[in-house]
């Protein structure tokens, strides 16, 4: 488990900017093949065993036709592209955080 303070940056190849889908967003700015792990999005705090989340699990937003999606638990979740994506393509994932299935 990680601590509060231990809060992780983007990826380089990644920026964060308006998006036609809700607000800001993820986007690419170089290509990224399939089955990359973009890196943690959420994580368990080990001071208070709340979930906290990463820039990168911020400001990714909900598709039902997505491009990535969130792999882990319980303590930690990351973020794997399900297809190849192309410089200047938002990333997105289908949200499921909430649903008991």
């Amino acid at each position: 488990m990680l601590t509060e303070n231990q809060y992780q940056p983007l990826p380089n190849y990644l920026t964060i900017k308006e998006s036609d889908i809700h607000g800001n967003g993820l986007f690419a700015l170089s290509d990224i093949p399939i089955d990359t792990d973009l890196g943690e999005s959420h994580y368990r705090c080990s001071e208070t065993s709340e979930i906290k989340r990463t820039p990168l699990g911020g400001f990714i937003n909900h598709s039902e036709a997505s491009n990535c999606k969130r792999v882990g638990g319980p303590s930690s979740f990351h973020i794997i592209t399900t297809n190849d994506i192309r410089a200047g393509e938002e990333l997105t994932v289908t949200y499921t955080w909430y649903n008991p299935a």
